[in-house]
């Protein structure tokens, strides 16, 4: 991609009507308009979907090497009958709360303990659940000093291989690798006003403009909303929000991504474990290709 480095390119609004699963949605926002709302405070994070969707939630603490990190949370838990592993990132509702959960920004540790929950899925033949909602790992000096990169590549490596199915849910951020350390499903739903990312679009507009006021163009450019992506085919299904956004009516948009969740394993748990991989391989593999003009 060339990038005019000299001109900053005004965001575009997006009039037309979409297709998503089936209904005509209008849509009138930016990319950068979408960021926005992925950040908003009062969104709904992990616990609130516990509390809406998910019965008998039992943690798991530690990842059996270091500590226990509560960027990332995880245990049994029941949907509609159905027993699974649930693994997501942990925001907070305020400041205190981002703060104990290092606003959902994982060391090492937390993607181990991630590793360990799986494979304990695995063992009891389990379907995985996880919830991506981050604006990236954690980039300090001590997640690098206890191996963050490799932790996280390890992750994708195991997730590729994972025995069971695995359906992943993107709830606001989805970013960088700190989203792909739990992010490799069979399915991955997101959310109308979700974000999911290489990069965050300030992170992208330092590098490329050397100016973190182009991040609305960074974002238009990224291709990191929920329609971009389904029309890359990164990810398979949007879950529609209500209103403005996911923070308007929290009992529908727990509604709907329960929903969701069932539907897809529903038809998961139906396919033998051999063709899953396969298809899981296949569906990696077709990434990124392209057709020169």
């Amino acid at each position: 991609m060339v990038v005019n480095t000299g001109v900053k390119v005004l965001a575009k609004k997006e009039q037309t009507l979409k297709k998503i699963n089936g209904k005509q949605v209008a849509s009138h926002l930016t990319a950068w308009d979408i960021v926005k709302i992925s950040r908003h405070p009062q969104r709904p994070v992990l616990q609130d979907y516990i509390e809406h969707i998910f019965s008998d939630f039992m943690e798991l603490h530690g990842d059996r090497y270091y500590s226990d990190d509560h960027a990332i949370i995880g245990g049994f838990a029941t949907i509609e009958g159905r027993k699974i592993m649930l693994i997501g990132h942990n925001k907070g509702k305020n400041t205190l709360e981002n703060v104990e959960r290092n606003f959902a920004m994982a060391k090492p540790e937390g993607y181990r303990k991630a590793l360990r929950l799986m494979k304990l899925a695995r063992r009891f033949n389990l379907p995985v659940v996880t919830f991506i909602d981050t604006p990236g790992a954690f980039p300090g000096i001590e997640a690098e000093e206890r191996g963050q990169a490799e932790s996280i590549a390890k992750n994708i490596t195991e997730m590729a291989n994972l025995e069971v199915p695995v359906v992943s849910v993107v709830i606001g951020e989805g970013g960088s690798g700190g989203a792909l350390g739990i992010g490799v499903g069979d399915r991955i739903l997101m959310l109308s006003n979700a974000i999911y990312s290489v990069i965050s679009p300030e992170g992208c507009a330092s590098i490329l403009w050397r100016d973190a006021s182009f991040a609305p163009d960074a974002a238009e450019a990224l291709n990191i909303t929920a329609h971009a992506l389904l029309r890359h085919e990164v990810i398979d299904e949007i879950i529609q929000e209500p209103g403005e956004g996911a923070h308007t009516d929290y009992q529908k948009i727990t509604a709907e991504v329960k929903n969701a969740i069932l539907n897809n394993l529903k038809t998961l748990v139906n396919i033998p474990t051999d063709v899953m991989l396969d298809k899981r391989f296949e569906k990696y593999s077709a990434m990124g290709k392209f057709q020169s003009a």
